[in-house]
């Protein structure tokens, strides 16, 4: 099985170089990629983490409607050719391809957390027991009791805040 694996990678690999050769470079792919598939991910990622409510019916929905609006949104950019057919014109005109990549991802995104939140509202949500420790607010019962309070150089949030607040004085004296 381990042979056969590492032959379908190869020859999936191959093909995914054909298909990065028609852009102007490997960057502008990888945006598409990435539009693609991780800004869907990461909203359905994020809602999942912070909303109770969330299902899984409601996650998987979120991303194809995620996935399918940001090919879409790219076609739309760039026109649909297929097979050497000419099947649409750009609906859309955004000279730069990372724009596209950029809006792209933001329609992802957008579709998935409306798409989630639809199904998630319209579908049985899991107990509260199966959500311990994984989404805010769900206190895990089998965790540890709480250390005790580090002192101020050892806190995360006062060393973050700190951090931004000296990003934000700097970037104000160097503007």
């Amino acid at each position: 099985m381990g042979r056969v694996a590492t032959v379908a990678g190869v020859l999936i690999g191959i093909a995914t170089a054909f298909i990065a050769a028609g852009y102007e470079n490997i960057m502008n792919y990888i945006q598409l990629l990435f539009s693609v598939f991780n800004a869907p991910l990461f909203a359905t990622f994020i809602i999942g983490m912070l909303w109770r409510r969330t299902t899984p019916w409601g996650g998987f929905w979120g991303l194809v409607a995620g996935t399918f609006a940001a090919l879409l949104a790219h076609f739309a950019f760039v026109g649909l050719d297929i097979g050497g057919a000419h099947v649409w014109d750009p609906w859309v005109t955004i000279e730069s391809t990372q724009s596209q990549n950029f809006y792209g991802a933001i329609v992802a995104f957008v579709a998935d957390a409306v798409v989630t939140v639809a199904v998630s509202l319209a579908t049985q949500p899991k107990p509260e027991r199966e959500l311990a420790g994984l989404v805010a607010g769900v206190h895990n019962p089998d965790a540890p009791p709480p250390g005790p309070k580090p002192v101020w150089w050892e806190s995360p949030k006062i060393l973050g805040f700190g951090a931004l607040g000296i990003t934000l004085v700097l970037s104000l004296i160097f503007l």
